[in-house]
């Protein structure tokens, strides 16, 4: 595993080795279900910092932070 200057994340030797015995569609429903999951993890927190939004508030905000602002 190498990790280069300005590398965030590495993905271990292992979990590549999983991942490219996966087919295409089968990595794309992962990814898909990791997107899911970050925008479910925004909005819980969306909704317990403005408990008196309602949800086209919440939508709203959620979209402008995961496409960082430029909704």
């Amino acid at each position: 595993m190498r990790l280069d200057p300005g590398q965030i994340e590495v993905v271990d030797d292992a979990m590549a080795s999983v991942l490219r015995g996966k087919s295409g569609a089968e990595r794309l429903e992962i990814a898909g279900a990791m997107f899911s999951f970050a925008r479910e993890l925004i909005e819980s927190s969306i909704r317990e910092a403005h408990p008196d939004w309602d949800e086209g508030q919440i939508r709203a905000e959620t979209a402008k932070r995961i496409s960082h602002g430029n909704v």
